[in-house]
């Protein structure tokens, strides 16, 4: 699935610091650290604009191009400004297509389902991703859920979600990802069951106010 990942050219960085990463970021660079594999971390910039389009795509693994060498990264972590709007830096694995590791997928619900024809009815997307256990080259970039058949008053649980091949579902089974609320009656539980997910992505750190050559 990702012998096509998308290929970053980076760039080593010859200075580091707040200062220098914030010039990066000026002429349209992303400063980035990768690491992992018993190998030193290497600080490198990548083009900004296209890592962050495929980041916001769903993409997680990729193929980083650093004078001709070509490894295979996993995203770790992203780390924005202190608005929490922009990315400023992101850190990168050193992985083996073959290691079977934990991540989250961004769960996209397609269809238009049948409970909404029903008056005073919304649809919920309590939770919006799933942690699952697969090889890095079965990991897929969405779950997609059809909602199509999704009655009035109706729930699909996690656990009812068909994993793409080689996936294996991490998170709680009874977690709901859909369901059609009545307004003013199950919307209200159905909002609380989103306050109360712990489904956040594992790859994204929120409003962080400072790059890491701090």
């Amino acid at each position: 699935m990702h012998e096509k990942s998308p290929v970053l050219k980076g760039e080593i960085r010859e200075r580091l610091g707040s200062r220098y990463a914030k010039r990066l970021r000026d002429q349209g660079r992303l400063p980035v650290v990768v690491y992992g594999h018993g190998q030193e971390p290497a600080a490198i910039s990548v083009d900004a604009k296209e890592t962050i389009r495929f980041i916001e795509d769903g993409e997680r693994v990729f193929q980083i191009d650093i004078n001709g060498k070509i490894e295979t990264v996993l995203l770790r972590d992203v780390q924005f400004n202190y608005l929490g709007d922009d990315i400023v830096h992101c850190d990168l694995s050193r992985v083996d297509l073959d290691e079977v590791t934990h991540a989250h997928v961004h769960v996209v619900l397609k269809g238009d389902a049948v409970g909404l024809k029903t008056a005073g009815t919304l649809l919920m997307h309590p939770v919006t991703e799933l942690t699952v256990e697969c090889k890095l080259k079965d990991l897929p970039s969405e779950i997609v859920v059809n909602v199509s058949n999704l009655a009035a008053g109706g729930i699909i649980h996690a656990g009812e979600i068909e994993m793409p091949s080689g996936v294996k579902l991490i998170s709680d089974k009874e977690a709901i990802v859909a369901q059609i609320a009545h307004a003013g009656g199950d919307a209200e539980s159905a909002e609380s069951t989103e306050v109360s997910s712990d489904a956040q992505p594992e790859v994204i750190r929120e409003k962080k106010t400072e790059d890491e050559d701090k």
